[in-house]
This record gives C-alpha cells, structure tokens and sequence, in this order.
C-alpha cells in the first residue's frame, strides 16, 4: 500500500500489520479491544486482570521495586523487566510502544531498547496538560473556558479581589495546574473552605479561578492528524457518586446514548474539538485527545473544561461506540497518523457521518473505588469475565470472557477487575471498570436503580482481612495515584 486514502484502506493496513505494537500500563484498559483491529498488537501490564487468559496480555513476575508514586513509574519499571525486554527482543521487528502516561526517563529507556513512541513528546504533553495552558490554548482557538482569571493567590482576600476585579463573584472554583479533577478541583464559598485548601492553593505560582457556575459534565475524544481533527461522540460523566468514588468532583464512569445533549448543545462541543485540535496541530502536538467540557444548565453554553492530551478513562467507550464499528476506532487514526504512512482522508465526510443519532448506541462504565477510610488486604475478588443479574437485582458471575462486545442485553455486565487477591484495599483504590448495555444513570444524571443493584452485586464479591502491624508500613495512602 503507498497511500492510505479512505477507512478501507486503514483497517487493511492495521489487519496486514508487520510492526510488533504494544500498549504498556498498569492494565490494558484505556485500549481494552484494540488487539482485535491491530496484528501484532500485545498489552504489557502490570496487574493481571484475567488470571494469565487474555493471549494478548503479558504480565511479568513481580520483582522488587521502589514504591510506584506514579503510572510513570509503573511503566519504567517494565520497560526494564528482564522478561519484558526478552520479550520485545524476541518478537523482533521494529517495535512501537504506547502508553497512557510516559515521562522523558521512559522515552529514554524506550530509545535505549530501540522502541518508537507513537505519541508527542512528554515534554509537550506535560506543557499542553496544564490547565491554564489549556485556557490559553482554548482562547487561541475561539474555544471559551468559564468565565475565569489565571493568577497566583496569596489568601482569599487576594482571591476575592482577583474575582471582582474579573466580575467572578465570590461563589468559585479554584484548580491548580495539574491532577486528577477529584483531588485538585476547590470549591470556595467562604473563608472557611478557603482555608481547608489554602496550602494547595497559594502554593502554585499560578491557578485557575473561575466563575462558578451550575453545570453538567460531558467529554469527548477526538484525533489531530495532518488531515485534520477527527471527532468522536460527546459523552456523559458520572462524577462524584458516592457509591463510586470518595471524591466530590471525582469522574467515576461515562455513559453514550441518544439524546443525552441537545442537538445545539453536540454541534457546538464538536465544532469546539475540531478547533481546539486544529490549534493543537499549531502548537506542535498531533494525535488522540481528550477534552471536558462544561455545559451551564440554565444557559445551554458549551464551556471548555479541561485537556487530556492523551488518551484516557473514557478512550474505552469512544473506541467501542457505533461509529468505530462501521469504520475504524479513533486510535486506529492515531496510529496512522505516526505510522509515517502516507494518508489523505476527508475528515469533514468522516466527522458529518460520525455526528449522526445512528453512530450514537446505548453503553456505560462505572469505575468503583474503594470509599471507605480504612485500608486492608484483598482476601476474595470477583474475576473478570461476564456477569448476570437475575429479576430480583442479585447479581452472579456467568462466565469468563475478555471482549465487552460480548455482553448479549442488558441484564449482562462485563466486569474488569483491577483489585485482586493480596492487594491493598484503601480509600480511592480502583477495585474494577462495570460496563454494561443500557444507561447507567437517570433522567437527572444520578445513578439509577439498575446502576445501584449492579454496584451492589459486584461489590459483594470483594473480601478482605485486616492489616497486621508489618503490613502497615507499606500500605497505599488515601488518594494515592490513579492508574485509569
């Protein structure tokens, strides 16, 4: 093939693929289904999510280790395990390693094994990931983020004093440049909750502060390629549910449906992604992203939220929705567009064809977290595979099976487990990722009875013993990193 000119010539050129192709993380989440698009695609993980069944996914032996404080770590630590190495040496070719998150020591390792990065640098995705570069990259594109300002904060009546020289008001939101939403988002109403987080917030030489307004979530992923920005479906957020997640402003799942936005509301995030992907091509980054956005209930205006310059928790149901099946999953044109294979692609027909109720099926995922304060060891936890839930809203394993797709209707779950046997269970651990069939949530966005039962069912697999004095030492924090 010289030229890839259509989605024809795309999954051709993925099905007949020679380059060994991996996907290196804590699991194989953010790109679960991929293999089956790609020849010669292998997820190196750390945690074993099926129990050594899955053929595409390699688990090396543990071996000692400094304490992970970061995906980053977690990805160096493989990049230079023995059995990795053999196996990248022994698979040969010219191998390419992906990632959800690499610093400039994995891309070090990476040319050390002669392994290509199909990403933009981590420099400047570390640069693109701030949250007041993402304002300002925004306000280059015609891309509106909240009403905000971008200042150092000294105190709240500094913080005050921003607001009303910016006309904010004195109900805000305050984040700091980098973290997860649920960990680095503050909600400040008065002196008193200022002070709970005044040391986050007077100690970044610059933070965000914004108007605050009341407002649904959503997100979409989209692609920056040479033939412009490919765009995926606008999706929900399930955000905060305590039954999830211990933190307020936490993302915790994501559901795609029709109907969920307005007409209005879909065209303006797409015509938004397509700009602000445009302007990413300018700013030298190319390739899969992620944007939030914030939709004002009482207005129906589509605010920039935040930038994944990356793919991310929501990659899995953007690579699975309608539109993948009848072309290509988004991440397949971020293969191309590193591959160093010639493409021309008209992205306006893709993105017309995309944007239509047909492309939009009916899914969710629900991420369950640990949410109690207390920290143990795993004892018993459900495997990965399917499971059923019965007309009384009891739920049982059905069988073992690594493919989602696989879920037949709505009484069935697919369950990927990230917590297993002789794990740490504390505040905020990721236990597993629930995808089903269907919406998880109500009319007014929170969890519906069906969503409760099946949280419910899955969450009585889990046991665990308490931790004895030497085992204290070790124990994970509450809060500690995420690895979705």
């Amino acid at each position: 093939m010289k030229k890839v000119r259509n989605v024809s010539d795309l999954r051709l050129m993925f099905h007949r693929n020679e380059r060994p192709i991996y996907f290196v993380s804590a699991t194989n989440f953010n790109l679960l289904g991929l293999d089956q698009w790609v020849s010669r695609f292998k997820y190196i993980n750390y945690i074993d999510c099926f129990d050594g069944r899955h053929p595409n996914v390699f688990v090396p032996s543990e071996l000692p280790h400094e304490e992970f404080q970061s995906i980053e770590d977690i990805n160096n630590y493989l990049l230079q395990h023995k059995e990795v190495v053999d196996l990248i040496e022994t698979r040969g070719g010219q191998p390419v390693a992906t990632f959800l998150m690499f610093d400039e020591r994995t891309e070090a390792i990476a040319e050390e094994l002669g392994i290509d990065v199909w990403f933009p640098p981590a420099k400047l995705r570390q640069r693109c990931d701030n949250k007041m570069e993402t304002v300002r990259i925004g306000n280059k594109a015609g891309v509106p983020s909240v009403p905000n300002a971008l200042s150092k904060v000294n105190s709240y009546a500094h913080l005050l004093e921003i607001a009303d020289r910016h006309g904010l008001g004195h109900d805000l939101v305050v984040q700091t440049a980098y973290g997860d939403s649920g960990h680095t988002t503050f909600f400040i109403s008065d002196e008193a909750s200022f002070a709970r987080h005044a040391d986050d917030i007077t100690a970044d030489d610059e933070v965000k502060i914004m108007k605050r307004i009341n407002c649904r979530g959503a997100t979409l992923e989209a692609c920056a390629t040479q033939s412009g920005t490919l765009v995926g479906p606008l999706l929900t957020e399930v955000v905060g549910a305590r039954e999830l997640t211990p933190y307020k402003g936490g993302w915790c799942g994501n559901e795609v449906f029709p109907g969920a936005f307005s007409e209005a509301v879909r065209v303006r995030a797409r015509e938004m992604a397509a700009r602000f992907g445009n302007q990413l091509l300018e700013e030298g980054y190319r390739g899969y992203f992620d944007l939030d956005f914030l939709i004002d209930v009482d207005t129906d205006e589509v605010y920039l939220g935040e930038l994944n310059p990356r793919i991310c928790g929501a990659s899995p149901m953007t690579n699975h929705a309608a539109f993948a099946y009848a072309d290509a999953p988004l991440f397949l044109f971020h293969l191309l567009e590193f591959s160093g294979m010639p493409f021309d692609l008209n992205v306006d027909e893709l993105n017309a064809r995309w944007a239509e109720n047909a492309f939009i099926d009916r899914w969710s995922q629900l991420v369950l977290k640990h949410t109690d304060e207390n920290v143990d060891i795993v004892t018993h936890a459900p495997p990965s595979g399917i499971y059923r839930m019965a007309d009384d809203g009891s739920v049982g394993y059905h069988r073992f099976d690594f493919n989602r797709r696989e879920i037949e209707n709505e009484r069935e779950a697919f369950f990927l487990r990230i917590t297993g046997p002789g794990d740490y269970r504390y505040e905020g651990a990721d236990l597993g990722i629930l995808i089903t069939r269907g919406r998880s949530m109500d009319d007014d966005f929170h969890l519906n009875e069906r969503a409760h039962a099946w949280i419910r069912g899955i969450k009585q697999y889990y046991a665990a013993k308490p931790l004895v004095a030497a085992h204290v030492e070790n124990a994970p924090q509450p809060g500690a990193f995420k690895i979705l």
